[in-house]
């Protein structure tokens, strides 16, 4: 349960029914979009076991591409993951310059003045060097998340008086349904962390259970909360939810969310940086093994957050046309694309129709928000 959460219920205004229904196909279709995923990193042996061949999102990429070029496949996938992650880094240090600023109206410092202080906070992340620093952080992300939902739903739950079913728009216009379906989509998000997530489990047989499970129940939690606050302030819902809560609780909600991204940042910075790090090491040059060198990469990825969210103009604009790219294709593009090219031979007709409706599903949400990203880019340039 993402930040992207908070957006839910404002999506439910521009979407009106249809979004529940956009709810729920979209927990489905990431859900089987994983699954197809984690498929290609298995191959059959000569006795019909599956023997697990390759272990990243990469080497599934290049083994698709091989015919073309060798690397080509992981190239274009570790631009693309790099791209997400760090424009992911740059939301959250732009997300914590305005929570700030919000939660101390009376203390006469800018936005950017409060981003670069949230950049403070952040600068330990450099002596991140494995992933159990960064879970035990994303536990405590999740702890006080938990904690946001639990006060926006108990506030609604007090104003259950005021809920009317017709509160939903029967009639929506196409641009903002639009925007409701990027939201929903990449609510659900998480294709780029399977391959390692499956890779480390005790028990890897057990994985497309847990995928089922755990999109079942987000789709149950979100469907649950974006109804609910909907159902409270309808057409006054705004693009954050907690905007609309009273005063006396909404700065108590900011500084959890100042919590929540600042804990959120070390995950995506970490996951960058190893990208990063693992494609220039490779081979022998040691010089790009040594622990300083790792340190300075993870100090330039730090800084080059901070000032690309101080001085990109209208980057909510440019973050949704790079989600658009990116996000789609991470989902829905690539992980049918490699479906389709490594397991064509073994895949039913029934499958290989599904692999093609996502591929063509994805290209269309991507197309239709780069459109919508760029249109809004050119209204704001003049």
């Amino acid at each position: 349960q993402g930040i992207f959460v908070l957006g839910l219920p404002y999506a439910l205004l521009h979407s009106g029914y249809s979004g529940l229904f956009l709810i729920i196909l979209s927990a489905a279709l990431c859900c089987y979009t994983g699954k197809i995923l984690i498929a290609c990193l298995y191959e059959e042996n000569e006795d019909g076991q599956l023997i697990r061949v390759r272990d990243t999102y990469e080497d599934i990429a290049n083994a698709s591409c091989n015919m073309l070029s060798p690397k080509l496949g992981g190239i274009v996938v570790n631009v693309t993951q790099v791209m997400e992650l760090i424009m992911t880094c740059i939301l959250y240090l732009v997300v914590s310059g305005n929570l700030l600023s919000h939660s101390f109206p009376y203390v006469p410092v800018t936005e950017k003045t409060w981003s670069v202080i949230a950049f403070v906070t952040l600068l330990p992340c450099i002596f991140i060097k494995t992933l159990k620093i960064v879970s035990k952080l994303s536990q405590l992300c999740s702890l006080v998340h938990f904690i946001i939902i639990l006060v926006v739903m108990t506030y609604c739950l007090t104003q259950i008086h005021q809920w009317s079913l017709a509160k939903f728009r029967l009639s929506i216009e196409f641009e903002d349904f639009l925007v409701s379906v990027g939201v929903i989509i990449f609510s659900y998000t998480s294709q780029i962390f399977l391959p390692t997530l499956e890779g480390n489990m005790k028990n890897p047989g057990e994985f497309r259970c847990m995928l089922n499970w755990t999109h079942f129940f987000a789709c149950v939690l979100k469907t649950t909360f974006a109804l609910t606050a909907f159902l409270t302030w309808g057409e006054e819902t705004k693009e954050v939810i907690t905007d609309n809560l009273p005063s006396f609780l909404q700065t108590l909600v900011n500084l959890c969310l100042l919590t929540k991204a600042l804990l959120s940042y070390p995950l995506p910075f970490f996951a960058a940086t190893e990208i990063v790090y693992s494609c220039i090491s490779r081979g022998n040059q040691s010089n790009y093994r040594s622990p300083l060198f790792s340190l300075g990469l993870r100090g330039s990825f730090l800084l080059l957050t901070l000032l690309m969210a101080m001085f990109i103009p209208h980057f909510a604009l440019l973050m949704g046309l790079t989600g658009s790219v990116t996000g789609a294709a991470m989902t829905f593009l690539l992980p049918s694309l490699f479906h389709l090219k490594l397991k064509w031979k073994n895949l039913s007709f029934l499958e290989k129709c599904a692999d093609i409706s996502v591929f063509i599903l994805g290209f269309l949400c991507s197309l239709a928000g780069i459109v919508c990203s760029i249109k809004g880019l050119l209204e704001v340039l003049g």
